[in-house]
């Protein structure tokens, strides 16, 4: 069995009470906001909580004050004008502590997928462009695959060294591409030095050994193993029950 190495970049956010702009306006008003004090101890940590919890807020915390595009994409996609938020206030009001500041890194977000995708188609027709955009991604646009084959093209090209941020990659993935994205996920921290942080929902992901899983729910992050996620609980519940659960759920 590998071993997952201690977090080699961001080891720390805290959130400087005096850089706070409006304590009652969003996302100051979130309770998992308020006091942050976020550890990274491991090279892979989870983020999960139900919807609503932060996750993805924190998750553009990290990639600006990472010097990643909160709309998600590479260094070079900083100055692309894609998808709806170019900056969060909440990078502003933290301090990140590094062990060392990483050189690369990559921030893969599910939701924006389509604007990166007509990014991509954008440079194609840039007369200013050189190269090919979709070199490192098959070789054609992503928008001729399926949802899951992008998701994928794109995960398996960016997973090197570097620091990685993921916003629920799973949201795209088939079970069994989920345990493919997880050989990668390996593969990049045993073998290429990277580091993780992913916020997701998938009870597969969160079984990565070693990895450090930190709950939003309850106002405050809190560090968990996989068998205290309600993911994990759920989803062992109703495939080993599922009748249980559909004499409630039928019930309307």
């Amino acid at each position: 069995m590998f071993v997952v190495p201690p977090a080699r970049y961001l080891t720390r956010l805290c959130l400087v009470p005096a850089r706070v702009e409006n304590s009652r306006a969003f996302p100051f008003n979130l309770p998992v906001v308020d006091g942050l004090d976020l550890e990274l101890r491991s090279a892979v940590t989870f983020l999960v909580g139900e919807n609503g919890s932060g996750k993805s807020t924190l998750i553009e915390a990290i990639a600006s004050v990472c010097n990643l595009p909160v709309t998600g994409g590479g260094r070079n996609e900083l100055a692309s004008r894609t998808g709806p938020a170019q900056d969060t206030p909440l990078a502003r009001a933290l301090r990140p502590s590094f062990r060392e500041r990483p050189r690369d890194g990559y921030f893969f977000r599910a939701e924006h997928m389509s604007h990166f995708a007509e990014l991509l188609d954008e440079r194609r027709e840039d007369p200013d462009f050189l190269g090919d955009p979709y070199a490192n991604y098959g070789g054609r646009s992503l928008h001729t695959r399926s949802h899951g084959e992008g998701f994928m093209e794109v995960l398996s090209s960016q997973l090197n060294g570097g620091f990685m941020l993921m916003d629920e990659p799973e949201s795209a993935l088939s079970p069994q591409r989920q345990l493919t994205l997880l050989a990668h996920l390996v593969h990049a921290v045993v073998e290429q030095r990277a580091q993780l942080v992913i916020a997701t929902h998938s009870a597969i992901l969160l079984t990565f050994p070693g990895a450090d899983i930190l709950s939003l729910d309850g106002g405050s992050v809190e560090r968990v193993s996989l068998e205290e996620t309600t993911h994990y609980q759920i989803t062992r519940s109703i495939l080993e029950d599922p009748q249980r659960y559909w004499k409630h759920l039928g019930d309307r």
